[in-house]
């Protein structure tokens, strides 16, 4: 299980308790409330990976979606 406070403040942006990391290619949400639950994104917005049910994860993605232009570079 990830130390929460570390993911915390290694995040790009938090939104209502998601942690959003930008790493190489990817973009890693983690449930700050919920370390059990996380996904795995593409640059594009594609899941690759999660450990989230699927209201969870539309939550996720609208959140990506909505706030994407403040992952760029």
């Amino acid at each position: 299980m990830p130390d929460i406070k570390t993911v915390a403040d290694k995040a790009d942006m938090i939104i209502n308790g998601y942690a959003f990391t930008r790493k190489n290619d990817r973009i890693h949400v983690l449930n700050l409330n919920r370390p059990d639950k996380a996904v795995v994104f593409s640059l594009d917005g594609e899941v690759l990976e999660t450990t989230m049910d699927d209201i969870e994860l539309s939550i996720a993605i609208r959140y990506l979606h909505q706030n994407m232009k403040y992952m760029e570079d």
